[in-house]
């Protein structure tokens, strides 16, 4: 039985999330954070961490712990300054989460619930053909990669130790907090600023941090979650066009949508060294749930709407 959660990244987007989830449910919870927060939840046990990396003594956080889930990471990065960017992820990604995943086998852990990231999969899908969980991995960047190895490096040490592994490959997540390209592209649908986003027919797989959570946290106790790994979205694919409309509709403002091609999109991003941005907000990126709905019958109890109104909230009191 799962009673005690130590829950990594405990500040972060994701963390803080699980953590209050967790914690409403009943269960008893630790979290590490890298810095003093100056507004502390008490309700947490709270563990200071220097960072995450191989030499990292974790040991009195895992104490009487059942479960672990593991939220902190170096981030994906627009503009990633770092000499050598894989080496830099590898550091935090992989040798930090193994030597983690490590100490909690020697202390006794039941269960590790790894969050890791689409960026598994790969970058894009073809129209109609979503990710699977049992396709061949192709991450095409750093961050990618090193969520792979660790992913492989986990299913090792479950395999060597007996404690249960579950992975969670998450496309964007979005909900209150939000910050980065999707924090901007809300700030200026909620401004009324004309996008040039009007003509787009991709689809893309989103998950609302509700439904995340609420994921992650049947990870945790589901006994059919033990050594899987799962895709997870808000169950409803989205094109460009009808994301703005929907965060308009959030936001109780008017969209304004130029209905300018793709091709033109390409070609201006092209020119001006943005073809990855393009890529993203035009391309096609699905994932399949289906494993997630059949075995441990999930379903996403937040809409998409719901998500984006839920998200939108913070920004309408600024």
């Amino acid at each position: 039985m799962i009673s005690f959660v130590f829950v990594t990244g405990g500040q972060g987007f994701v963390g803080k999330a699980v953590s209050a989830r967790a914690l409403a449910d009943g269960l008893k919870v630790r979290v590490s954070t890298r810095q003093v927060a100056t507004n502390t939840d008490h309700r947490f046990e709270h563990v200071l961490t220097a960072d995450l990396s191989s030499s990292t003594n974790w040991l009195p956080a895992l104490q009487d712990c059942d479960a672990v889930v593991h939220c902190a990471a170096r981030v994906h990065v627009m503009k990633d300054t770092s000499a050598d960017p894989l080496s830099a992820f590898r550091a935090v990604n992989v040798y930090g989460t193994l030597n983690l995943a490590r100490q909690a086998a020697a202390a006794c852990v039941k269960r590790f619930v790894f969050i890791s990231s689409v960026k598994v999969n790969g970058e894009s899908t073809q129209s109609g053909q979503a990710f699977v969980e049992a396709i061949v991995a192709s991450p095409q960047d750093a961050y990618g990669k090193s969520k792979h190895e660790a992913e492989e490096g986990l299913r090792k040490i479950s395999a060597e130790t007996g404690m249960e592994v579950v992975i969670i490959r998450p496309p964007l997540v979005y909900g209150p907090g939000v910050k980065a390209n999707f924090a901007s592209l809300m700030r200026a649908v909620k401004r009324g600023l004309p996008l040039p986003l009007g003509a787009v027919h991709n689809k893309r797989s989103l998950v609302a941090l509700d439904n995340l959570v609420d994921f992650i946290i049947t990870c945790i106790t589901h006994p059919q979650a033990a050594n899987q790994t799962f895709l997870v979205s808000d169950g409803q694919d989205m094109s460009t066009t009808e994301l703005v409309r929907g965060i308009a509709l959030a936001a109780g403002v008017q969209s304004c949508l130029l209905p300018v091609p793709v091709w033109a999109l390409q070609a201006a991003a092209s020119s001006l060294g943005k073809g990855d941005a393009v890529q993203r907000l035009c391309g096609n990126l699905q994932v399949d749930i289906t494993k997630a709905r059949t075995l441990l019958n999930w379903v996403p109890p937040v809409s998409i709407q719901e998500g984006l109104r839920r998200a939108m909230a913070p920004l309408d009191k600024s």
